[in-house]
């Protein structure tokens, strides 16, 4: 068997072990600062299309954070209206048993009615409460709380539009005669 040169170095006693491993330390440092000063300055594709997937990976996780943020929001907002309606709301009515008076708007298109006594009849007609949705009907509060909850969500406050009066036609005959708002037949 062929002994390398560095055994047959030390073998002849031109050298030590202390400088056979000095020597090959150097050389592993050569090496190595070779293959760093020749490796490539860029990444690499793979390192490129690892960066972009995780470019993309962080933007859809931004964005569903996002959507969730966001339905976390409206559901407390919600929560906030339920809970203003629940605490200010007006004593419902019973059409049977208070009063066979019903007041009607119009909301979504269709005539709605609810059950209202005299005095009720005349804080709405001063504009003191306004009509609300709250699962599926609707509740009478205070008109300060409804721009509390016109801020939070505008769909559940019902605006009821007095409807806007003509000009007196000068050939009326009965243009004198005013109509009285609370007129019943």
């Amino acid at each position: 068997m062929s002994m390398s040169l560095r055994d047959q170095l030390l073998a002849a006693g031109l050298g030590s072990k202390k400088q056979a491993k000095q020597i090959e330390l150097e050389e592993r440092r050569q090496q190595h600062k070779q293959a760093k000063h020749n490796a490539p300055t860029g990444p690499t594709p793979q390192q490129l299309a690892a960066q972009a997937a995780a470019a993309a990976k962080a933007a859809r996780d931004a964005e569903l954070n996002r959507q969730q943020q966001e339905k976390a929001a409206k559901k407390a907002r919600r929560a906030e209206v339920m809970q203003l309606i629940e605490q200010n709301r007006e004593p419902k009515i019973d059409p049977k048993a208070e009063s066979d008076d019903f007041f009607n708007f119009i909301d979504r298109q269709k005539v709605r009615r609810v059950a209202v006594n005299p005095a009720l009849r005349e804080r709405i007609g001063r504009g003191e409460l306004v009509f609300v949705r709250y699962r599926g009907h609707y509740e009478l509060v205070p008109a300060a709380i409804a721009d509390r909850i016109r801020e939070r969500d505008d769909q559940t406050v019902v605006t009821i539009s007095a409807e806007p009066e003509k000009p007196a036609d000068e050939s009326d005959p009965y243009k004198d005669f005013v109509v009285p708002d609370d007129l019943r037949w």
